[in-house]
């Protein structure tokens, strides 16, 4: 279907803009800090997109990054998530936000997002934990290192659970193990909380 729309950028409005492309304006449904980090009316402009198809209903709903488009495909996955609450979640919620809270199981920080209670945070945390286990097979990261190629890396890992944390965190975001792998061997990692260190693997494999 549509993987992304790229024209000329005709209107912003609070919940939604207007692409012209070839004659034909696209009205794309986005949350109001995906529309702040556009430019100007009249720039060109590219958006990733989920196009919604029901029976009383064809919508076009889109995100700045890919890691953005990711977190909303997961969040309407889970029962009584529809795009208006996953949108309002991506207002206040950065993805590498939303991946540590789901892998470190924070109620805390999903139910300070709107529309989440805490029913619907243990909801989220257990229907997507479940789906990226049998989707991903999300393994342990020190299954999947070499030490013999990074014996340094190894023994992180043996200190601490932070990469192992980072590794699920991104693998939720859609990136496969050997990408992640060789965006940890640009960062250090000492001294860093697991946030920071998705964080930082996200600017690398954002690029």
């Amino acid at each position: 279907m549509l993987a992304y729309i790229k024209g000329t950028l005709e209107m912003k409005m609070t919940d939604y803009i207007v692409i012209d492309v070839g004659g034909l304006g696209y009205k794309i449904n986005m949350s109001e800090a995906g529309i702040e980090k556009l430019g100007n009316t009249g720039e060109i402009t590219k958006v990733h997109t989920y196009y919604k198809v029901r029976e009383d209903d064809i919508s076009i709903f889109g995100f700045t990054t890919l890691e953005e488009l990711k977190m909303f495909e997961l969040l309407i996955s889970v029962s009584g998530i529809g795009a208006k609450t996953a949108l309002g979640m991506l207002a206040v919620c950065e993805p590498s936000e939303f991946a540590f809270a789901i892998i470190s199981e924070d109620v805390k920080t999903l139910t300070a997002m709107p529309g989440i209670g805490a029913k619907s945070a243990q909801r989220i945390i257990l229907e997507l934990k479940d789906k990226l286990k049998k989707e991903q097979e999300i393994s342990k990261i020190n299954t999947i290192v070499h030490p013999e190629n990074n014996t340094k890396l190894k023994q992180a890992i043996e200190d601490n659970t932070k990469l192992e944390e980072a590794m699920a965190a991104l693998q939720v975001l859609g990136y496969n193990k050997k990408e992640i792998e060789k965006a940890f061997t640009k960062i250090s990692k000492t001294e860093v909380t697991t946030e920071e260190l998705i964080r930082k693997a996200l600017t690398i494999l954002g690029r």
